[in-house]
This record gives C-alpha cells, structure tokens and sequence, in this order.
C-alpha cells in the first residue's frame, strides 16, 4: 500500500510541476503575440492563435513525459531535472520564435494571430514541435 501512497504523492507533484510549465507556455506565448491570447482563441475562435499555443503545449508536455519517463531514481533529482528540461525547452522555444522573426518579412507576432489562416502559423508550430523534440532527446 505504501507504493501506492507514494506513487500518488510522486504524480501528484509531477502532475502540479508539468500544470505550472503549461501554464508558462501560455504565459510565453501571450507575450510573443499582440492582444490577449485567450480572448484572441476562445472569445474570437482565432485558428492560428490555436494552433500556435496547441503546439507549445504538446511540446511542452512531450518534455515533462520523455523527462518523467527517463527520471533518476532520487525523486528529488528527477523532479529537478523535469523542472529544468521544462524550463529549457520554453526558452528555446521563444529563442527560435525569434529567430524565425528576424530571418522572416514582418512581425511573426502579428502574423501569427491574424484572423485568415496563414502558413507561418504552421512553421512556427513545427518549430515549437522541433524544439521540444531536440530537447527531449537530450534528456538522459
């Protein structure tokens, strides 16, 4: 029963960690676009400011799983580490949503939450995908 127990506390603690990194990455893409994004998505029903924070939250979640899946024996060590890759990949992220920004005509931001769908959207969603697969692969 005591595995149980524990498991629960350790999910528990996994699960609040891997909730306050999703809620970072809205926070990061928020920051990224121009006018609130959750008004822009479920007030406006804007598709590419949909898809662009879908895709940052499944990379998102891809880290915190491969770095749960892959964690230390220490539980303190393993949540740590799922802490830091998580934090990792949001920075990269925004790191590459920057670099696309200066080698591409515009502002991405803007772009990237206009009203009629836009390709940009999709690169830069598989940019964010990208990115947290990289990371991901380098959690060991």
């Amino acid at each position: 029963m005591t595995d149980i127990i524990n498991g629960l506390g350790r999910a528990t603690a996994y699960g609040a960690l891997g909730v306050v990194l999703l809620v970072l990455g809205i926070f990061l893409i928020d920051a990224l676009t121009p006018g609130k994004l959750g008004r822009q998505i479920w007030e406006e029903r804007n598709r590419n400011a949909a898809l662009l924070l879908s895709s940052a939250m499944l990379g998102i979640g891809g880290i915190v799983f491969t770095s749960i899946w892959t964690t230390y024996e220490d539980f303190g060590k393993g949540l740590a580490s799922t802490a830091a890759f998580g934090l990792l990949g949001l920075v990269m992220m925004a790191v590459a949503f920057l670099v696309v920004d200066l080698v591409t005509p515009g502002k991405l931001g803007a772009t990237l939450v206009e009203r009629e769908p836009h390709p940009a959207v999709w690169v830069t969603a598989s940019c964010n995908l990208a990115v947290s697969a990289i990371v991901s692969a380098s959690i060991a």
